[in-house]
């Protein structure tokens, strides 16, 4: 088995594109549930938004790329309102509710043969509505020969290499902007909500805007991660939104820990890492024999892996439910 093979392709994946992605949904995840208690089941919804906003508006309605995500920036806070306003006065389970109904509904109407002309259906929508974005790439306006960049382990390609590059200088961005965010007195606010928000209403703060406010900021960085998802493959479809982004994103930040600023990334990366890990491992292994034809078939390893990594999650929440850097008082599984 080539081992150097193997680690530098899980070092590559552990934050690559992909990694990027879940990093920004679980960032949001971490505004709302980490810091705020709230239970949103529907961030995939807000990726969608993003996704979708950025390939209708620029391939459908001939918009710029710019304009068109500032629009989905816009979707993401309608929708946050839709979904915060008869819901965030109520219990937490009516927004958890509520948010995966509605992520699963933006689902399959973008899928649906009505709006076909628009959404593109089942297909989705495919073209290079990111031209402008991958026009001001750097690395190519240095060298017109660039054909990827490799730093050690690290490989990617041409495009990867320039959207790789700015989706962590987004995320830098984002992290630094939360950091600010939460230890602010909005943050603590936000802290006390999570613990009682009965004690933080008795103190005279309006605990439904707060609640609002978190709902907003943690839904337009789930769009920034929609932005990211429709330009990395030029391409939009509609089960690419389903549920598990939203369930893998809250495994990341349970996995780093939750109400830390840095958890989402830590998680990405060692999630990341096990996942792409351990399905070389076992395809590496069954090529050189090591297990069985018997044992495991090469179309059973994806479904193994992920078998593998929710063992190790389950052993993780039942020794270290904290995640791997987070505070087990500041665990809200008792989210409101």
């Amino acid at each position: 088995m080539d081992w150097s093979a193997v680690l530098g392709q899980a070092l590559t994946q552990a934050v690559g594109i992909q990694a990027i992605i879940y990093c920004l949904a679980a960032i949001g995840l971490n505004m709302q549930f980490g810091y705020t208690g709230l239970l949103n089941f529907g961030q995939a919804g807000f990726a969608a938004v993003g996704a979708y906003a950025i390939a209708v508006l620029v391939v459908t309605f001939d918009w710029g790329l710019w304009p068109s995500m500032a629009m989905g920036i816009l979707g993401a806070i309608v929708l946050a309102l839709l979904l915060g306003v008869p819901t965030l006065r109520l219990r937490a389970d009516y927004l958890a509710i509520v948010t995966i109904a509605a992520a699963e509904v933006i689902r399959l109407v973008s899928r649906s043969v009505t709006f076909n002309d628009v959404f593109g259906g089942s297909d989705g929508i495919t073209g290079k509505f990111a031209a402008e974005f991958y026009a001001l790439n750097p690395f190519i306006a240095v060298d017109p020969e660039f054909s990827g960049l490799t730093l050690g382990p690290l490989r990617y390609t041409r495009n990867d290499s320039w959207i790789w590059l700015a989706g962590w200088a987004l995320i830098a961005i984002v992290l630094l902007i939360f950091w600010l965010l939460v230890r602010s007195p909005w943050g603590r606010v936000l802290k006390s909500i999570r613990e009682d928000e009965d004690a933080a209403r008795s103190l005279g703060k309006n605990v439904y805007l707060y609640k609002m406010e978190s709902l907003i900021i943690g839904g337009v960085i789930g769009a920034l991660a929609g932005f990211v998802f429709a330009a990395s493959s030029q391409s939009v479809q509609p089960d690419n939104y389903a549920t598990a982004l939203t369930f893998f994103a809250y495994t990341v930040l349970i996995l780093g820990g939750a109400a830390r600023v840095l958890g989402p990334v830590a998680g990405t990366i060692v999630f990341w890492f096990l996942i792409v890990f351990i399905g070389e491992f076992l395809t590496g292994a069954l090529r050189a024999g090591w297990i069985p034809d018997e044992l495991l078939r090469p179309d059973q390893i994806g479904q193994v892996r992920f078998m593998l990594v929710g063992l190790g999650l389950m052993l993780l929440m039942i020794f270290r439910p904290q995640g791997m850097f987070g505070d087990r008082r500041e665990l809200a599984l008792d989210a409101r």
